[in-house]
């Protein structure tokens, strides 16, 4: 077969041939024949996190909704569902999801199992949401995790990385419909958070910062609020940021068409919560991403140490982003138990540059416990990373007991998971 790249083509798999099951009953016995496998979904990591040297398996064709179930307020899907297509159906029926990626392109399987995440203080990473799922283990079994376990392993099993077996369905807690707005600021200082971050960011639904790291500020502060807490106008400045005074990019000098409604324009959740919009290329396009989480406490610093590098940064960057994610209790979450800011970077398609670069980063954001996104590019060794993680020792205990033979195991989890 002709190897697949991901979205972005920085990545090459290794697979030796792609699935596609129709069913749940051909997924098991696909799985339960081959001796290695991994699933591939929208393609959208940056590392081997799903990489596989044998069998790739694709939840294409199983993406539909299964049931919403109005009493529990809870909707169950096939694994293989886009959130831009699971959306326009909750939608459709008077539902939301609590958050959103910035992507509406990616599969919920896949994002909730890598603790993809949107913005906002009181909003958990979309893995949060997980009520319940079903997986299919190394030998063909169906299982099923859920929250009304008690003392069970969901916590676990929600962020699985990959490793303990094919995500088939997910149940997910689902809210009302509501209507939200955006606005875009421009030319917020950094300095303007040392004393304003929490005002900042708790003054709407979801916030987000953008900057190029060229000065020491931010070129676009997006603020997107519900409804009821939008006003008609702009204010006239948001910390020393002034209202844009048209729609934006928060790459300067793209297609403002790929992005989402701007100008305080009124619209469907699902179409102000990602930054891009579904028909439309996501981003940059041909990009490299990473992502470190810190605590919240520790933002500015952080922000300002990152600040130091800007002569390094600034060349080989699109566009960084900011955004706050609240604590939760899943086990691989890097937010797990403590309430969180993601620095993003979307960096040029330069990857050699760029790999000399994240060592630098990650050491100034070493002091503060930064935690890497599993499927964006690092260069934390092993130890380090397995060292912020308390419950990675259950984890691999949670792995060995579904996944005995290492099926689901590759490069990627052999180094920064299991054991050496």
């Amino acid at each position: 077969m002709e190897n697949e790249r991901n979205w972005a083509g920085n990545y090459r798999y290794g697979a030796t041939e792609i699935l596609v099951p129709d069913s749940m009953e051909q997924v098991q016995e696909m799985v339960a024949r081959r001796n290695r496998v991994k699933v591939l979904g929208s393609r959208h990591s940056f590392n081997g996190i799903a990489d596989t040297a044998a069998s790739h398996l694709s939840l294409q064709n199983l993406n539909r909704v299964i049931a919403l179930d109005r009493t529990s307020h809870k909707v169950t899907v096939e694994a293989g569902i886009r959130y831009g297509e699971l959306c326009k159906y909750l939608d459709s029926h008077g539902y939301a999801l609590h958050n959103l990626a910035s992507l509406p392109h990616i599969t919920v399987a896949g994002a909730c199992a890598t603790a993809t995440h949107g913005s906002g203080d009181r909003n958990g990473s979309l893995a949060t949401a997980v009520h319940a799922l079903e997986l299919v283990k190394a030998d063909g079994e169906a299982v099923v995790f859920s929250r009304d376990q008690q003392g069970g392993d969901a916590a676990g099993a929600v962020v699985g990385l990959g490793a303990l077996g094919v995500v088939t369905k997910l149940t997910l807690d689902v809210i009302p419909a509501f209507e939200m707005s955006q606005r875009v600021y421009e030319n917020l200082p950094l300095a303007q958070l040392e004393h304003h971050f929490d005002d900042l960011f708790s003054s709407a639904y979801s916030v987000s910062l953008f900057t190029d790291w060229k000065e020491p500020s931010f070129n676009q502060v997006w603020i997107k609020r519900r409804a009821t807490q939008a006003s008609a106008q702009a204010e006239p400045a948001l910390f020393g940021a002034t209202p844009a005074a048209g729609n934006r990019h928060p790459v300067p000098g793209f297609n403002t068409d790929n992005c989402s409604e701007q100008m305080g324009v009124p619209g469907p959740w699902y179409e102000r919560m990602p930054h891009f919009r579904m028909d439309f290329t996501p981003s940059a396009g041909e990009e490299l991403q990473s992502e470190y989480f810190v605590p919240r406490q520790y933002a500015y610093q952080a922000l300002c140490a990152i600040d130091r590098l800007r002569e390094r940064i600034a060349p080989l960057l699109y566009v960084s982003e900011v955004r706050t994610i609240a604590a939760d209790d899943l086990w691989m979450s890097p937010c797990y138990k403590r309430d969180s800011v993601a620095v993003h970077f979307t960096w040029k398609a330069d990857g050699e540059a760029v790999r000399q670069v994240l060592p630098m980063i990650e050491e100034l954001l070493a002091p503060f416990h930064a935690r890497p996104h599993w499927s964006k590019l690092f260069a934390m060794t092993p130890a380090r990373l397995q060292s912020l993680y308390e419950k990675l020792p259950d984890f691999r205990q949670l792995t060995k007991r579904l996944d005995p033979d290492g099926k689901f195991r590759n490069e990627y989890l052999d180094t920064y998971i299991m054991e050496n």
